[in-house]
């Protein structure tokens, strides 16, 4: 009884892993293959992400916040500039689930918040900005001007 028990328990371990496993990497595929996509923070590892994302997260106190709702608009038209620049949109409009991304950036209120693909904050601001503002900060990080530098050198 004890050795079916035990087996049992692997079984359900290993099968916990691999769910969870296949979850994450559905955020990344169906990132890679939609990149206009909007993700909820509680469905993202911040860490998955690392070295192939740069997540923008807007934060609110409620998915009606005017900020948060203007934020969004200002995003919708600029996808295609943020989608370049492999930006990861992610948003967290339930403080009371403390999700991991809340817990780990610790917001008050509306927040953007930018990361590198390092994982390290690159921007926090608590108003809502252009996309080309984004855009120009990200453009300002060394690791995007390497990668700029590297697709002009292959285009040559």
């Amino acid at each position: 009884m004890k050795l079916l028990t035990r087996i049992g328990l692997a079984i359900l371990v290993a099968i916990c892993g691999q769910l969870s496993a296949a979850q994450e990497q559905s955020v990344l595929e169906r990132w890679e293959t939609d990149r206009s996509q909007i993700f909820d923070a509680a469905e993202v590892n911040l860490a998955d992400l690392q070295w192939l994302a740069r997540p923008l997260i807007v934060f609110a106190d409620s998915p009606n916040d005017p900020r948060f709702r203007q934020q969004l608009d200002l995003i919708a038209d600029g996808l295609e500039d943020l989608a370049e620049r492999d930006v990861i949109l992610i948003t967290d409009t339930s403080p009371d689930a403390r999700s991991a991304v809340r817990t780990t950036l610790r917001p008050r209120g509306y927040s953007m918040v930018l990361l590198g693909k390092d994982g390290r904050v690159a921007l926090r601001k608590p108003s809502p900005w252009m996309v080309r503002e984004i855009s120009r900060s990200i453009d300002k990080m060394p690791l995007r001007q390497q990668e700029i530098e590297d697709r002009r050198l292959l285009a040559q």
